[in-house]
């Protein structure tokens, strides 16, 4: 079998990228290992940045019918009463409407259909689109892609060869990248349960030693997240589910009576939060993306985000050099040049996002009360703080603004404008380099 590009992996940013692909005339072979949906839990928010990037694909309006829009994260530190009602001590909202955006909100949208809108995306484009799943990337063999497919072994002949097989990729493998890990003291209980018809609002809710993010989806359920502590999770199981309820139920008694539909542990998912990032994005015709290339905390909804992103800027790339009849490998640099900064930007932002909530100390809790008020507070740090969530633009925090948010400065009162902000939001020749350079413009 041969084709312009082969792609290792069906998620969300291999099909991304291959949907892109095909919409531009590149001949592209999937191979996907699963035959059916994914009983794991994966990303369901969806950034502004990746709302722009579905909408350039057409497929925006259909992926917004089947969300549930987040315009604000309430954060709410309470104090949590054993058998009755929270105190709350503290409630922040923070608004994706403080972006200079027509993509002034996020989404949330079950992970399996914004796989099958992307995929059904791409099989318009049938005669570039080719979608193998139960098929088995195995590595590379004389410098093809050799793949399992219904007991059989063949191989396919690409110009290009991308992985975006997730976390174990055989593509990463080839490449011999450098692979930088950071483990974390805390890990996650994910289950989605059924909410009140008015829960609509994301939040995040806080104690001293208690971590619960909520985040609706359509169809009046909510994915719930729980934070406890490494290797705590045997424990908690052996408590019983009751346990379980009547820490959500203390926490949010809007979902007292949605916690207790779940009834068996096998619902519950535990998520071991860690982080990579390689030191390398291609090695001649080959390239990663998603989570092959980094893994992000999941404090700031950025995993699903970053590895579409990727396919954005990649799909772009390949697409205009086989327009421009130029050589895959002599451009290949751009998309490294391009995501690996970004990337890297966000890791960073999101591990300090985790750290805010790695701690169960009373004093550290002051401390996380009043830097994330200050945010709100101070129109900079909000408008900072969610147009790089956003993943629209990158608007350093300053020094200035690190001492505003840990109270050694006084709040800022001016609001920033939007003129101000639109400096920072990424431009298409920002997406999009080659681009430029190749009219001359910069050397």
């Amino acid at each position: 079998m041969k084709t312009d590009v082969f792609i290792a992996g069906g998620g969300v940013g291999g099909l991304a990228l291959a949907a892109k692909l095909a919409s531009r005339g590149v001949h592209v072979v999937i191979a996907e290992q699963l035959k059916r949906e994914s009983p794991v839990y994966k990303g369901e928010l969806l950034q502004p940045k990746t709302l722009a990037i579905l909408e350039r694909l057409g497929v925006l309006d259909e992926v917004e019918e089947n969300g549930h829009v987040i315009d604000q994260l309430r954060f709410q530190e309470v104090q949590r009463n054993r058998g009755s009602t929270p105190e709350e001590i503290n409630l922040t909202e923070l608004s994706y409407s403080r972006v200079a955006s027509i993509y002034d909100h996020a989404l949330m949208v079950p992970h399996e259909k914004t796989k099958e809108i992307l995929r059904n995306k791409g099989k318009e484009y049938d005669e570039f689109f080719h979608y193998l799943p139960g098929a088995r990337f195995m590595g590379f063999e004389k410098g093809m892609a050799k793949v399992k497919h219904k007991k059989e072994i063949f191989y396919v002949q690409a110009q290009v060869y991308i992985g975006a097989e997730g976390r174990s990729s055989p593509t990463r493998d080839a490449m011999n990248v450098h692979v930088k890990r950071k483990d974390y003291n805390h890990h996650f209980l994910t289950v989605t349960i059924p909410r009140p018809a008015s829960f609509t609002k994301g939040k995040i809710i806080t104690t001293s030693s208690c971590f619960l993010g909520l985040f609706p989806l359509p169809d009046n359920e909510v994915r719930t997240v729980f934070l406890i502590k490494a290797g705590e999770y045997k424990r908690i199981q052996e408590k019983g589910l009751e346990s379980l309820y009547q820490a959500y139920s203390e926490l949010e008694p809007e979902l007292a009576e949605g916690v207790r539909t779940i009834e068996d542990w096998k619902t519950v998912q535990l998520m071991i939060p860690f982080t990579y990032h390689v030191d390398r994005y291609y090695s001649g015709n080959i390239a990663i993306l998603g989570d092959a290339a980094h893994t992000v905390h999941p404090m700031a909804g950025e995993g699903m985000n970053l590895a579409i992103q990727d396919a954005d800027v990649l799909g772009e790339l390949l697409a205009w050099c086989k327009e421009e009849g130029k050589t895959y490998t002599d451009y290949l640099h751009y998309y490294e040049d391009v995501r690996r900064p970004r990337v890297e930007f966000l890791l960073n932002l999101s591990h300090l996002s985790a750290l805010v909530y790695s701690f169960q100390y009373e004093w550290w809790r002051k401390f996380r009360l009043k830097a994330v008020q200050r945010i709100y507070d101070d129109d900079q740090l909000h408008v900072k703080q969610m147009l790089n969530i956003s993943g629209l633009g990158k608007w350093d925090f300053s020094l200035v603004d690190r001492a505003v948010q840990g109270s050694m400065l006084p709040s800022r009162q001016k609001r920033v404008s939007d003129q101000k902000q639109r400096q920072y939001l990424f431009s298409e020749e920002e997406d999009y380099p080659w681009k430029r350079n190749e009219k001359g413009r910069i050397s």
